[in-house]
């Protein structure tokens, strides 16, 4: 059996590093992901998934990426059961990343467009 997925996204917010208190570090991102096809209005629409980044690889997206910017994430995905604050089972499905590829800056590209002009 294989749990491998490979994602390619811009990320809608700027990456947080979180300290747990095991003294792991941690950061929670999401990716915006456009699909491929329309839809029966004849629009692109989004795909939003959450992923899990720990340790090195959550330091360095955090220290080097901003939202907008395109990254590449490999991972696995995880789902698990919890009870909200309603007291209701919720089903929560994310990525755990193996990996992130630093593919473009927003930044840079809006500092490339504007020096076109």
């Amino acid at each position: 059996m294989l749990n491998q997925v490979v994602l390619v996204g811009r990320l809608v917010k700027d990456p947080e590093l979180k300290e747990l208190e095991s003294g792991k570090n941690v950061t929670n991102i999401t990716l915006a992901i456009p699909r491929s096809y329309k839809n029966v209005n004849g629009e692109y629409e989004t795909d939003f998934i959450d992923c899990v980044l720990w340790e090195n690889t959550a330091k360095a997206t955090t220290e080097y990426c901003k939202k907008g910017d395109i990254i590449g994430v490999k991972g696995r995905i995880e789902s698990h059961t919890y009870e909200n604050d309603e007291g209701k089972n919720k089903k929560e499905t994310r990525l755990i990343a193996e990996k992130v590829t630093f593919l473009s800056s927003a930044s840079k590209e809006k500092e490339e467009k504007d020096n076109e002009i």
